[in-house]
């Protein structure tokens, strides 16, 4: 989008700046929060956190004095706040407009809600699988369910806990923990593209970069949450090819479990292919492409 504003746009682009703010239907602040907090005091110490801090001071002030945000208190400014610390010391400020989140985890009811905001996709880090044509893809996938990621997290991620000891060591269960490293991204994406089904518990948000991760590998989610908004719900029916179970469910024992191993073969390739026909739409790409 901002690549987008920046070159002008055509009038059929996805994103078409005006010079004349009047003329706006909404105001693009190019402020990228999360960029800021990854660089200035991620691990939210003082005083490491004090340049982030002094960012948003500086961005509010900028806003302040605009006739445009006057108008409007910010209900027409458009804020990416995709971290979930993002923006984390002045967010009382921009409690009113278009926020663009991974989900609605860490945010309160005050600040982000759906009647306003957008969801959109944590950027997958595996490589997208694109030449994935087995001639028989469910046998080409010997293992049931592969989890590799973190396991003691906050909050809602805590379940990763509990799930480890539910599930290690289970016949066809690869769960293991680890860091998102060089190598460990490697042996990631060979046991996604080795797995019929990913198990996606909450992180320290209820989603995170490996829900993407697995889509754009092709292993059917398996998504474990009481509450989750995802990208795009209003277009995509994640039911077609991802499986939902609720908290309680998924910490009874075997039951997660027999529930994948019921599940007949040509069920799960109709899901991979519709997995495989979605996973486009989760690339970040400049210029976009159709569809």
């Amino acid at each position: 989008m901002m690549a987008s504003l920046q070159q002008g746009g055509a009038a059929t682009a996805e994103a078409v700046r005006v010079r004349d703010p009047a003329a706006a239907e909404a105001f693009f602040v190019p402020f990228f929060s999360s960029l800021s907090f990854n660089v200035h005091g991620r691990n939210m110490t003082d005083p490491d956190t004090e340049a982030d801090r002094l960012l948003q001071v500086e961005l509010m002030d900028i806003l302040g004095k605009s006739e445009y945000w006057q108008r409007s208190a910010g209900r027409d400014h458009v804020i990416p706040m995709h971290h979930p610390n993002a923006f984390r010391f002045l967010r009382d400020m921009v409690n009113a407009c278009v926020l663009i989140v991974s989900d609605f985890g860490r945010y309160t009811k005050e600040l982000a809600s759906l009647r306003k905001d957008v969801v959109a996709p944590y950027v997958h880090v595996v490589d997208s699988f694109l030449d994935d044509n087995a001639s028989d893809p469910f046998e080409a996938r010997p293992t049931l369910l592969f989890f590799r990621g973190r396991t003691v997290r906050k909050a809602e991620g805590k379940i990763r806990g509990k799930l480890a000891k539910i599930l290690k060591d289970k016949d066809g269960v690869r769960f293991e923990d680890s860091l998102a490293t060089g190598d460990g991204i490697k042996i990631s994406t060979d046991g996604m593209r080795l797995s019929k089904f990913y198990l996606h518990p909450a992180g320290d948000t209820p989603s995170s970069c490996r829900l993407f991760d697995a889509i754009v590998s092709h292993c059917i989610p398996v998504i474990i949450s009481s509450r989750i908004e995802l990208p795009f719900e209003d277009e995509i029916d994640y039911s077609e090819f991802s499986l939902f179970f609720s908290v309680e469910e998924a910490l009874e024992p075997d039951y997660l479990l027999n529930q994948l191993r019921q599940m007949p073969k040509e069920k799960w390739v109709e899901m991979w292919s519709k997995l495989k026909n979605v996973s486009s739409h989760y690339e970040f790409q400049y210029p976009p492409q159709e569809g």
